[in-house]
């Protein structure tokens, strides 16, 4: 078993926190000594890894875009799917008394008319489900948290945050921040609401100290209009019509240039801001606000894309791996062409 503990005092630890990445490690530093993490709950004596657990907190979303973004279907995601199982199945054995597992306000969808997500948001399912990359695996860990939430021991709580920043966090959303300029949908205002991997951490915290279960959507309550972070960004946006971001992403993702389905390019031009009705109404408040995690995050992407005077070819699209980045990247570059026709 691949494992790390985080002992102080004489008593050990009662909270065990399941997941390694960004946001496992921001759930781990939020739980302090009280907390001992695994990497993995094991196929073989897997109640073993939670021995002792009062508290299990299972991060699905990693926070890293590597690992799930060649994820595809049902095949792709069953590892995540059994290890959700074995996480429960060990929970219960053990006699935990409160399970939670943090996912993501992505398992909501995007889209143009996208109102403010409350808690009992429905997630995806049917033809507008996503099967593969990130939203596909939270999707299926998901479908094994309701099961298990159907039981009457352990407590489930599923936090879905809006989108995560901080603590080296590498998703689609902060790539989005490498490209040379922002991509945005014309037709469409695109709110923006960041939440810091420590306040997911905390949030984890208050929600077992308040007996908190089921969704529990977490943000700020501030939200930042495209002008805002543009301008906090210092960059230019572009600005595509949806058939050609969406086309350029598709083509991009079925030659092998991006990883991530092209689906994945509705998260940063559409809306998918969310309430946090209960946690808030308990009496929760975020550490951060929405201008400070953009901040955060503006800091962790800086100097990553060095284009300098040097010409923009396609293959830097490879490089930002996340759908709006590279759309914006080969948007600019078309307009940088288009200029250099007009002169």
């Amino acid at each position: 078993m691949a494992g790390r503990e985080v002992r102080s005092g004489r008593s050990a630890p009662d909270v065990v926190v399941v997941g390694t990445g960004p946001v496992a490690a921001g759930v781990l530093a939020a739980w302090g000594a009280r907390a001992r993490a695994v990497d993995e709950v094991p196929t073989a004596a897997p109640a073993s890894a939670l021995t002792g657990a009062r508290v299990v907190v299972l991060v699905a979303h990693p926070g890293d875009l590597a690992s799930v973004a060649g994820r595809r279907g049902p095949q792709g995601h069953a590892p995540a799917v059994a290890h959700a199982q074995r996480t429960f199945a060990a929970a219960r054995e053990v006699r935990a008394e409160h399970v939670v597992v943090v996912t993501s306000a992505l398992v909501h969808g995007a889209h143009p008319d996208r109102p403010v997500l409350h808690d009992d948001e429905p997630v995806l399912t049917g033809a507008r489900a996503v099967p593969d990359g990130l939203v596909g695996h939270l999707l299926a860990v998901e479908a094994v948290v309701a099961r298990a939430a159907r039981r009457r021991s352990p407590r489930v709580t599923v936090l879905r945050p809006a989108a995560m920043v901080g603590r080296g966090t590498d998703t689609f959303v902060t790539r989005h921040f490498e490209a040379p300029r922002l991509l945005v949908v014309r037709g469409v205002e695109r709110p923006w609401q960041l939440v810091h991997v420590d306040d997911v951490g905390a949030a984890t915290v208050f929600a077992v100290e308040h007996a908190l279960t089921g969704a529990l959507t977490v943000g700020p309550p501030d939200m930042l209009t495209p002008e805002q972070v543009s301008a906090a960004a210092g960059m230019r946006t572009v600005a595509l019509a949806p058939a050609t971001a969406f086309g350029t992403a598709e083509r991009l993702h079925r030659v092998g240039v991006l990883p991530a389905p092209a689906a994945e390019l509705a998260y940063v031009v559409y809306p998918w801001t969310v309430a946090a009705d209960r946690l808030t109404a308990a009496g929760f408040t975020p550490r951060y606000s929405s201008a400070e995690a953009l901040d955060v995050l503006l800091e962790g992407v800086r100097g990553r894309l060095a284009l300098g005077g040097r010409r923009v070819e396609r293959r830097d699209a490879a490089a930002l791996g996340a759908a709006g980045a590279a759309v914006a990247l080969l948007g600019t570059a078309a307009i940088w062409r288009q200029a250099r026709r007009r002169g």
